[in-house]
Protein backbone atom coordinates (compact mmCIF):
# COMPACT_ATOMS: atom_id res chain seq x y z
CA UNK A 1 0.00 0.00 0.00
CA UNK A 2 1.30 3.42 -0.98
CA UNK A 3 2.11 5.95 1.73
CA UNK A 4 1.28 8.79 -0.65
CA UNK A 5 -2.05 10.63 -0.75
CA UNK A 6 -2.24 10.23 -4.55
CA UNK A 7 -2.42 6.51 -5.38
CA UNK A 8 -2.38 5.48 -9.03
CA UNK A 9 -1.28 2.37 -10.88
CA UNK A 10 1.63 2.65 -13.28
CA UNK A 11 -0.90 2.23 -16.13
CA UNK A 12 -2.80 5.26 -14.82
CA UNK A 13 0.42 7.29 -14.59
CA UNK A 14 1.36 6.29 -18.16
CA UNK A 15 -2.05 7.43 -19.40
CA UNK A 16 -1.73 10.80 -17.61
CA UNK A 17 1.91 11.70 -18.34
CA UNK A 18 3.87 12.19 -21.55
CA UNK A 19 6.58 9.62 -22.28
CA UNK A 20 9.32 11.97 -21.05
CA UNK A 21 7.36 12.95 -17.93
CA UNK A 22 6.77 9.29 -17.10
CA UNK A 23 10.46 8.45 -17.58
CA UNK A 24 11.56 11.20 -15.17
CA UNK A 25 8.71 11.26 -12.63
CA UNK A 26 7.99 7.54 -12.32
CA UNK A 27 11.22 5.84 -13.51
CA UNK A 28 13.66 8.33 -11.92
CA UNK A 29 15.14 9.50 -15.21
CA UNK A 30 16.92 12.79 -15.90
CA UNK A 31 16.29 15.28 -18.66
CA UNK A 32 19.22 16.67 -20.65
CA UNK A 33 21.01 19.63 -19.05
CA UNK A 34 20.21 23.14 -20.33
CA UNK A 35 17.19 21.86 -22.31
CA UNK A 36 14.39 22.22 -19.75
CA UNK A 37 11.68 24.86 -19.91
CA UNK A 38 12.31 26.16 -16.39
CA UNK A 39 16.13 26.22 -16.28
CA UNK A 40 16.35 29.98 -16.92
CA UNK A 41 12.79 30.86 -15.87
CA UNK A 42 12.51 33.55 -13.18
CA UNK A 43 8.88 34.76 -13.10
CA UNK A 44 7.10 35.22 -9.77
CA UNK A 45 4.92 32.32 -8.70
CA UNK A 46 4.97 28.74 -7.45
CA UNK A 47 6.49 25.61 -8.97
CA UNK A 48 4.24 22.57 -8.55
CA UNK A 49 4.56 18.83 -9.13
CA UNK A 50 3.80 17.98 -12.78
CA UNK A 51 2.06 14.77 -11.73
CA UNK A 52 -0.23 16.02 -8.94
CA UNK A 53 0.03 19.84 -8.75
CA UNK A 54 1.42 19.77 -5.17
CA UNK A 55 3.17 23.14 -4.48
CA UNK A 56 6.91 22.44 -4.18
CA UNK A 57 9.00 25.61 -4.53
CA UNK A 58 8.37 29.36 -4.39
CA UNK A 59 9.99 31.41 -7.13
CA UNK A 60 11.83 33.43 -4.46
CA UNK A 61 13.95 30.32 -3.72
CA UNK A 62 15.04 29.83 -7.37
CA UNK A 63 18.54 30.77 -8.55
CA UNK A 64 20.82 30.21 -11.54
CA UNK A 65 23.30 27.56 -10.44
CA UNK A 66 24.80 27.11 -13.91
CA UNK A 67 24.23 23.34 -13.66
CA UNK A 68 21.66 23.21 -16.49
CA UNK A 69 18.60 22.34 -14.38
CA UNK A 70 16.24 24.50 -12.33
CA UNK A 71 17.78 25.12 -8.91
CA UNK A 72 16.17 26.16 -5.65
CA UNK A 73 17.68 26.78 -2.22
CA UNK A 74 14.65 25.58 -0.24
CA UNK A 75 11.37 23.78 -0.73
CA UNK A 76 7.93 24.58 0.62
CA UNK A 77 7.79 22.96 4.05
CA UNK A 78 6.48 19.39 3.94
CA UNK A 79 6.37 19.19 0.14
CA UNK A 80 9.54 17.19 -0.52
CA UNK A 81 10.66 13.76 0.68
CA UNK A 82 14.37 12.91 0.95
CA UNK A 83 15.66 9.43 0.04
CA UNK A 84 19.25 8.13 0.06
CA UNK A 85 20.22 7.28 -3.54
CA UNK A 86 23.25 5.06 -4.20
CA UNK A 87 22.61 4.55 -7.93
CA UNK A 88 25.23 5.19 -10.62
CA UNK A 89 28.13 4.67 -8.18
CA UNK A 90 27.30 7.85 -6.25
CA UNK A 91 25.80 8.69 -2.89
CA UNK A 92 23.18 11.39 -3.31
CA UNK A 93 19.86 12.45 -1.84
CA UNK A 94 16.89 12.00 -4.13
CA UNK A 95 13.93 14.35 -3.78
CA UNK A 96 10.34 13.15 -4.26
CA UNK A 97 6.95 14.84 -4.09
CA UNK A 98 5.40 14.01 -0.70
CA UNK A 99 1.92 13.95 -2.24
CA UNK A 100 2.43 11.38 -5.04
CA UNK A 101 6.00 10.03 -4.69
CA UNK A 102 7.15 11.33 -8.07
CA UNK A 103 10.88 11.83 -8.67
CA UNK A 104 11.88 15.51 -8.88
CA UNK A 105 15.67 15.37 -8.88
CA UNK A 106 18.35 15.53 -6.17
CA UNK A 107 19.49 17.89 -3.43
CA UNK A 108 23.13 18.86 -2.90
CA UNK A 109 24.90 20.78 -0.13
CA UNK A 110 26.74 23.12 -2.51
CA UNK A 111 24.24 25.95 -2.86
CA UNK A 112 25.57 29.53 -2.86
CA UNK A 113 22.83 31.00 -0.66
CA UNK A 114 22.36 31.12 3.10
CA UNK A 115 20.74 27.65 3.14
CA UNK A 116 23.77 26.03 1.49
CA UNK A 117 21.37 23.78 -0.43
CA UNK A 118 20.79 23.26 -4.14
CA UNK A 119 17.63 21.42 -5.11
CA UNK A 120 18.49 20.29 -8.64
CA UNK A 121 15.13 19.66 -10.30
CA UNK A 122 14.10 18.35 -13.71
CA UNK A 123 11.97 20.92 -15.58
CA UNK A 124 9.77 18.11 -16.84
CA UNK A 125 8.86 17.20 -13.26
CA UNK A 126 7.41 20.62 -12.43
CA UNK A 127 4.76 23.08 -13.61
CA UNK A 128 4.64 26.81 -12.92
CA UNK A 129 1.73 28.82 -11.52
CA UNK A 130 2.32 32.53 -12.18
CA UNK A 131 1.53 34.91 -9.32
Amino acid sequence: MSKYQIKKSEAEWKAQLSEEEYKVLREKGTERAFMGEYNMHFDDGTYTCMACKNPLFNSSSKFDSGCGWPSFDESIEGSVEYIKDTSHGMIRTEILCTNCGSHLGHIFNDGPTQTGQRYCVNSVSINFDKK
